[in-house]
This record gives C-alpha cells, structure tokens and sequence, in this order.
C-alpha cells in the first residue's frame, strides 16, 4: 500500500517540537571557525567550496604534492551545507546505483564498479590514518519493498548485479522482517559491503583537520565573488581579499556556480530529513535492526533511514522539493509540512514507534544533474577545474570527483580521466518556466507511478527515452 499523502494528528505532535536544524551540526565537536582571508596573496592550488569534494581535493592534493601551496576558501564554515546534512550513507557507487550505472555506463561499468569499490576502501583507509573519529561502520545496505511491484524491481536488479560480478543477496518477507521488524517489507535485497554508514559532520570536521595538519591554508566565512583570467594564472576575489593562483577548483555544487556555463548543468534539489529521540531498550528490542544497516525503500519517491550511534532513528527523503529559480539558502530549509509527513511515514514504517517524539527536522540541497552521477569539465585553457551532480551519493563519491578533478587540472592522463563518464557531460536542463514546470510534472508523474504499480505514464517515458529518466 503506498504511504500517506498527509501527515495525521499523531504526525504533527511527534515533529512539534522539533530543532529545526541538522542533528549531526548540533554538536560540541563543531571546531571553531576559521579566519577569513584578507589582503592579497598567492597560492599553487585555490579550491573554492569546503565541502566533501573540496576538503577531499585540498587533502589529496598535499598528499600528492606536500609542497603545493593550497588554500581552501568556504563561504559559510566547512561541511555546513550539503556535507553536514545528509544521511550519512557512504555508498561505493559512483554511478547513483548500479541501475542506472548500466543504463548510461555500460561499456565502462565493471571499470567503474572497481573503481568505486576501490574508493569506498580508501575513504576507509584515510579514516583510519587521519584518525577521523565519524562512526564509520561497513554495515551494507537493505533495499526494501513495500508494494508488490518493488518485488520484480528487486529480482532485476539481482539479475543485473550478478551479470556485473556484484554479490546481492535476496531477502523474502520473513527474512527481512526478522532482521528489521516492520509490517510494510514484503521482501528486500541486501548489499552488504558496498555501504558504510558515518556522522557525515564529524567526517567533515575530520577531513578538515587532517587538511590543516598537511599544511592547508583554510579561510571560511570568506565567499568567492569572482574569477578572471591574470596572465599564467587566475585571480580570486573574495570580500574583503583576493589570491593569485596557478589553479582553481571549484566545489560548489548545488550553490550558484562560479561558471555561467555550468548554470544548465545543475538544478538544487531540496531533501528533508527528521531525527527521533534515543529509542529505549524496549523499541529497539521491538524493532530489531541489530544489523544497523542503511535501508532504503524501493519506491519512486523512496525514504532512507538509519540508526545513529545513540539509537536514534533517521528518517528522511521522499518529498524533494524544487525551487523556481534555482533557489538556495536558508528560506528553503524549514518546511514543516514535509518533517510532518515524513514522521508519518516513519509511524507507518515502525508503529512500534508511536508516540516518540522528533528533536530535529532539516532540509539541504542536493546538486542534481540530469544524469544524477557527477560530471566535470576544465575552463580557462585548464587553469580552472570543476565537478558537480552527485544527486544525493556525494559523501562517497566526492573523494572519487577530487581524484578525477586533481587529474584534469594537473593534466595526467590517466584510467580516471579516460573515462567516458568523465569525458562527457549530463544533458543540460532548460530554461525557466520550463525547468520548473518540468520538474513538478516529474514529480507528480512518479507519484502517480508509486500509486499505480510502478506503471510510467508517457511523461516519464519520454523522459527515459531522451536520457533524463528518473527512478528515484
């Protein structure tokens, strides 16, 4: 049966007294915040954005190089956006799953499975050495199926994994549910090396430290207002100073991009997330789980959840929501009838759970391109290098996006950059009105499709066979 289109009395009163702000930011960990950049300067390497991927390019970039110069510039604080709101699901994908891997990818796919798995390693690895303490646990991952059409979605996508060497391992309704005791899994499939779960805040305020401790040169509270050609190089400006460099990296994303060109490219998404309070021994005895795996529902529309590292329970997803214009910044991070309705589905999910209550409900942006996998791109005659597109698997992909970034701008040739996926770009999204009359009729079709056995009416059809299909 599909989940609620609104949210019940019970709903309101578990999100009512709800901070509305990130659960993993609301922490006493949270380092102080750097100085901002003032007066003039140089530097070898600017990377523009402290984010996953410019913290993971600023830090691979000393270990390759420890003599580079590398300043990092983050207008807010570093992993405040993106980095610092998500779920916390670190995924070895570098495709937004293998589905749509094979649909876009697949004479490069098994490469690109290697290579990810390969990069969810070295995340491990650098967690390890840095001795970033951010929860990371290699739990693995349960698609579940909460309608009957999920269950033939779940059997190709075993068929598809087997065909490309991938280990996925089917679960009927009993299995699940003793595993994880919900009434709406009728089945599920489970991953069980290609997920780790982290406090994605902690793993930013990590990596943050390890690039100070290689000797980055780090200025937050420091937007970039512009960049220009200067002879060999580049000029950066800021508000209140300005760098000199040989070359810049942009890690923006879903933020309004340096780059005109990339303004088609990329469309912020916004995704919306609740926290419960700490379970008590009773409800997780209830409810099972002791795996702790990350569990997604196989819907359209599809919900992620988690358990932290203190019983709670993250719920979020579902509504995405798109702003006319592009729209970012904090007006859109507060939208109480989406925590409602999330809490909702959370009560479907677990009745167990009735009358616990939310003590936090947030929303971020989530930079997607058409592709819904990242993409990159050089200006400036090479001088300045970009990756954007990640749609919402950023926290693994991200290392992959500043190793591929580091090459373009350093002119290597090398597997990474004679890949397809690297050396092409997603469709581009139109104009307003269309872009967003295009993306509420998306939006509504795949609603549709969730209430009508999966079936994709001639909207999403058309949409699949130009490329810009969604599944989720």
């Amino acid at each position: 049966m599909p989940f609620a289109r609104t949210a019940s009395r019970r709903a309101l009163e578990a999100v009512a007294d709800a901070a509305d702000i990130p659960f993993w930011l609301d922490s006493p960990l949270a380092p102080e915040v750097a100085s901002p950049l003032k007066g003039t300067g140089f530097a070898d390497l600017v990377i523009v954005g402290a984010g996953y991927t410019g913290l993971w390019t600023a830090l691979l970039a000393k270990e390759a190089d420890p003599g580079r110069d590398v300043v990092l510039l983050e207008g807010s604080r570093a992993g405040h956006a993106a980095s610092g709101r998500n779920g916390g699901f670190c995924s070895s994908s570098l495709t937004h799953g293998l589905a749509n891997g094979a649909a876009r990818f697949s004479d490069e796919l098994l490469t690109l499975l290697r290579l990810g798995e390969a990069n969810l390693d070295a995340i491990e690895a650098a967690v390890q050495r840095y001795g970033i303490d951010c929860a990371f646990e290699r739990t693995g991952e349960l698609t579940v199926a909460t309608d009957p059409h999920h269950l033939d979605e779940l059997d190709e996508l075993i068929r598809l994994a087997g065909a490309h060497g991938q280990e996925l391992h089917r679960l009927d309704s009993g299995a699940i549910r003793e595993r994880v005791r919900s009434p709406r899994y009728l089945g599920a499939v489970e991953d069980r090396t290609g997920t780790a779960m982290v406090d994605p805040a902690r793993l930013a305020w990590g990596l943050r430290r390890a690039c100070l401790d290689v000797g980055v040169r780090l200025y937050e509270r420091t937007p970039v207002t512009g960049m220009v050609t200067s002879g060999p190089g580049m000029l950066v400006r800021t508000a209140r100073g300005r760098l000199r460099t040989r070359r810049v990296a942009l890690a923006t994303n879903a933020y309004p991009p340096l780059l005109r060109r990339l303004r088609c490219y990329v469309v912020p998404v916004y995704d919306y997330a609740v926290v419960t309070e700490p379970l008590t021994a009773r409800q997780r005895e209830e409810i099972g789980w002791a795996g702790r795996q990350g569990i997604a529902d196989a819907g359209n529309q599809f919900h992620y959840y988690r358990l932290t590292a203190d019983a709670r329970i993250l719920f979020g997803g579902y509504d995405a929501i798109y702003y006319r214009g592009n729209g970012v910044g904090p007006a859109h991070e507060n939208r109480p009838e989406t925590f409602a309705l999330l809490a909702e589905h959370l009560l479907e999910t677990f009745p167990q759970l009735e009358g616990t209550r939310c003590t936090h409900a947030w929303g971020g942006a989530i930079d997607t391109c058409s592709r819904f996998s990242p993409f990159w791109g050089t200006a400036s005659g090479g001088r300045v290098g970009y990756v954007a597109g990640y749609t919402g698997l950023g926290v693994g992909a991200s290392r992959f996006g500043a190793e591929v970034l580091l090459d373009l701008l350093d002119g290597k040739d090398t597997e990474r950059t004679r890949l397809g996926m690297v050396r092409t770009r997603p469709l581009p999204f139109p104009p307003e009105p269309l872009r967003g009359v295009g993306i509420a009729l998306t939006r509504a079709s795949l609603d549709r499709a969730d209430r009508n056995g999966g079936a994709r009416n001639l909207w999403l059809r058309t949409l699949d066979r130009v490329g810009l299909g969604f599944d989720s």
